[in-house]
């Protein structure tokens, strides 16, 4: 085989391998999105391996996770955003957490999961 050839394979394998990798459902997207606008909007504060920062931070932070995930084809719905990007630190393992005004912290899995009820019981 030439280089040439050896390339133009190279070149087919990378293709393949970026086009198994997707978004999540528009579906999952969409309610992705609303929780990091609730976030945002909240005020909270989102606790990452000890440093609070504010929900644009976190929602940055996020993204990234979840695109990583993404392409790792491990998102097809909200739970598995919540469970694989948005509840543990992949560097560290420790738990999210949330704090909103004077209530105290709570992980970050157990608010997301109540604000996506929420959102989910008022459509």
């Amino acid at each position: 085989m030439n280089f040439k050839a050896i390339f133009i394979s190279l070149m087919l394998v990378a293709i393949t391998n970026n086009s198994s990798a997707s978004q999540a459902p528009p579906s999952t997207r969409a309610e992705i999105d609303a929780l990091f606008k609730k976030l945002q909007v909240s005020g909270c504060q989102f606790n990452r391996n000890g440093t609070w920062y504010s929900g644009a931070e976190a929602q940055s932070h996020l993204t990234k996770k979840l695109e990583y995930f993404e392409n790792k084809n491990m998102i097809k719905s909200t739970e598995d955003f919540i469970t694989h990007a948005a509840s543990t630190s992949s560097s560290s393992g420790k738990a999210y957490q949330v704090k909103c005004g004077n209530n105290p912290a709570s992980e970050s899995r157990l608010w997301l999961l109540d604000q996506l009820n929420s959102l989910r019981t008022a459509k």
